[in-house]
């Protein structure tokens, strides 16, 4: 970070009342990165939400598919910072809750017979294609990411 900014540490922790704020940040700026994401999928598909679904997830699964691929940042840091009130862990937290909220609502629009369910299904497809990226790389399971999900929700569709 420190190279990147083109500043001395002193100077950039100066900037954050800690390192802890300063990690709490980088993932607040990701955060927005993240929803620009999500939402132009969903903007691409007005009201068709599996569309918009399957067009996040068809974006995802490309990103994991790049050499540098490090996996989702929200997930990282979960995993990095385990202590629930860490502020990084908490912009962490907030995204995956309203990511599972999201999901669930759009299986519910979608007209599927347990929406809870399948919206929980499609979070853990998207978090496993995220550690599975950084796995198994290049023709690795998170390549099917989209394809996965569509089973899935043709599966919990109603009849």
């Amino acid at each position: 970070i420190v190279r990147r900014a083109g500043v001395t540490k002193p100077s950039l922790y100066r900037s954050f009342p800690s390192k802890d704020e300063l990690a709490a940040a980088y993932l607040r700026k990701y955060d927005l990165e993240f929803w620009e994401r999500f939402d132009e999928a969903v903007d691409a598909h007005p009201g068709n939400p599996r569309a918009q679904i399957i067009a996040f997830l068809t974006r995802v699964g490309k990103r994991t598919q790049k050499p540098d691929y490090r996996g989702c940042g929200m997930t990282n840091a979960a995993v990095e910072y385990p202590e629930h009130g860490h502020p990084a862990r908490v912009v962490s937290e907030n995204n995956k809750m309203e990511l599972r909220r999201r999901l669930r609502a759009m299986a519910a629009a979608m007209g599927a017979s347990d929406s809870d369910t399948l919206g929980d299904g499609l979070l853990l497809l998207i978090e496993g294609a995220y550690i599975s990226g950084q796995l198994f790389g290049l023709g690795g399971p998170a390549a099917s990411v989209a394809r996965n999900a569509d089973l899935l929700i043709e599966a919990s569709l109603k009849k």
